[in-house]
């Protein structure tokens, strides 16, 4: 008896020595900022998933179509707490196939998958210990759906993250609501509500999945400084944690993060998302059927490659666990299309040309690779580089050289009749030396504007930083902007930088203009999108230029950003 509890005893040791926690994460060596995000730059492409409950109604209550995005439809239709809650007893995803779902996004050529862990309905997709409002109990599925996909990334080499509403939550009492609360049951103390649901939570997230690459907030409705300082500490314990810039309080985190369109200008001096749906909606809702193309959004990835950005394009899921084919199709064809040019997208650089009216470029050592969207018709492409060239030639096909010209101002490339791509073909210019570049002609440069707010400044429009503003005096509901180039240039864009979110729709009423002689000449006039805008004209040589602008719906007028390009 003795040698069997000894042995026993040794057995027990051992079984503990091997046992883990759940997933439990060794504690990483902290990186510097370069090491950390060092993967996502070079990453560019990721999955958005929109999941939980706003699944069931799927856009439809008492019988009507909702407006809006489908995961807002608790707050949208002004549904009471309870009744929404009941939706949970549908929720069952026995379709959901975590494995598939990380293929699928592999296969697009997406290194990085970002789920909602829990949206603003309040509802966390795993088994959280401080509610009972989650998947594991408020639902018949009754599983974690959080652990297998973190597993399924694990094994593909897919880095993870999770989104987190830590301030709007329209079921928990005290918990955010844009617009404000419209049942009793949501009324409560935020600051009970971040100590006792939304500060553990997201301690449970990032302790229990092997350690999370990304932290991705939304909405920080009224998060203070001191109540975004709550969750500072927690942060600090994964020092290579990636966070966004939506948590509150003036916390600016790794990442800038427009949404459903595209910067004018991209963010220079920071790293950006651009987070996108396929057609309207974030959350699945059944009707929607405004489906981008799949050309549009190859398009669209690489203008924000182009620009230095990453591209997380969104799917949502259905109550029963199933991706809309629509979207699986979509992913599917993008995944073709990166299997031949991800060259071009993955590890590179921003397009290092301040303007191509022919598209876009990317670079990587001693490689530009030109994303061609429009091709040209005379079979010359022209780029304004002035460095040693040793070979142009299709991307994928290095057999086939390309004659090319250089000049003292541009390289001239001798291009197929017919585009090699039927979406966007991809050429590739050897250089040598380091890029000698022209700069953009109106950065740095002398503007003077009708009136400026006090809290603005003039200069900031040609600052080359998008998060600074000028903005006209109050009441000037039109105001004009003038630059002086210093010299006369060939001028054939302009493009504006705006504050604005799309779904603002705050569109400015503008007119450029031109000094010829002794007179301004009309050069265009138009709407910009309030997100930014970008306007090709019929190339003028000139030295001064004046934008005169209206204000959106009777405010006074905002840009970010006043850029001329030169046309070639």
């Amino acid at each position: 008896m003795k040698n069997f509890s000894i042995l026993t005893m040794a057995l027990v040791a051992l079984l503990l020595s091997c046992s883990t926690p759940k997933q439990e994460a060794e504690t990483p060596e902290p990186l510097t900022d370069a090491q950390r995000l060092q993967w996502w730059d070079e990453a560019k492409f990721g999955l958005f998933i929109h999941w939980g409950v706003y699944a069931v109604p799927a856009g439809i209550y008492q019988g009507k179509e909702i407006e809006g995005i489908g995961e807002w439809i608790l707050l949208r239709a002004k549904i009471p707490v309870a009744e929404y809650k009941n939706y949970s007893s549908q929720f069952n995803p026995v379709n959901y196939n975590p494995e598939g779902w990380v293929k699928m996004a592999k296969d697009a050529g997406m290194k990085y998958i970002v789920i909602t862990a829990k949206h603003h309905d309040g509802f966390a997709l795993y088994d959280s210990k401080v509610t009972d409002w989650d998947v594991v109990d408020a639902t018949p599925y009754g599983k974690d759906l959080l652990l297998p996909l973190a597993e399924a990334c694990k094994r593909e080499g897919i880095k993870l993250g999770f989104y987190y509403s830590q301030a709007q939550d329209w079921v928990h009492p005290g918990g955010a609501a844009s617009g404000g609360h419209w049942d009793e049951a949501q009324h409560g103390d935020m600051d009970e509500y971040l100590d006792n649901i939304a500060v553990p939570q997201v301690k449970e997230i990032l302790e229990n999945y092997g350690g999370l690459d990304i932290l991705w907030w939304d909405t920080p409705r009224d998060m203070t400084p001191e109540r975004a300082e709550k969750f500072l500490p927690i942060i600090a314990e994964y020092p290579n944690l990636i966070t966004n810039n939506r948590l509150g309080g003036g916390i600016k985190g790794d990442t800038e993060t427009p949404e459903q369109s595209i910067p004018a200008t991209g963010f220079p001096d920071r790293r950006w998302e651009v987070c996108m749906t396929m057609n309207d909606t974030w959350g699945y809702k059944s009707y929607d059927d405004n489906w981008k193309s799949t050309a549009e959004l190859i398009l669209k990835l690489s203008e924000i490659v182009s620009k230095g950005g990453n591209f997380l394009l969104n799917v949502g899921p259905t109550a029963q666990g199933d991706i809309p084919e629509e979207s699986i199709l979509r992913l599917k064809q993008i995944g073709e299309w990166i299997n031949k040019h991800g060259e071009a997208i993955y590890g590179t650089q921003a397009n290092p040309f301040a303007y191509l009216p022919w598209g876009r470029a990317t670079i990587k050592e001693q490689k530009l690779y030109l994303h061609v969207v429009q091709w040209p018709e005379d079979g010359i492409l022209k780029l304004p580089l002035t460095n040693k060239v040793t070979k142009v030639h299709v991307l994928n096909d290095e057999n086939t050289k390309l004659e090319f010209l250089a000049g003292s101002e541009n390289l001239e490339i001798v291009v197929p009749q017919n585009a090699p791509d039927d979406i966007l073909s991809v050429l590739v210019v050897e250089f040598e030396g380091n890029l000698d570049v022209q700069p953009v002609p109106s950065q740095g440069k002398q503007v003077k504007a009708s009136s400026h707010d006090p809290d603005t400044e003039v200069a900031n429009l040609v600052d080359g930083d998008p998060l600074n503003s000028w903005k006209a005096a109050s009441g000037e509901q039109q105001a004009w902007i003038e630059i002086d180039l210093g010299e006369e240039l060939r001028i054939g864009n302009m493009t504006v930088a705006e504050p604005w979110r799309i779904w603002n729709k705050k569109h400015q009423e503008y007119i450029l203009q031109y000094w010829k002689g002794n007179n301004w000449v009309e050069l265009a006039k138009g709407k910009t999108t309030g997100s930014g805008y970008s306007r090709d004209f019929e190339a003028v040589t000139a030295q001064k230029f004046k934008l005169i602008i209206t204000g959106p719906n009777g405010e006074v007028p905002v840009l970010n950003e006043f850029v001329l390009n030169r046309a070639l």
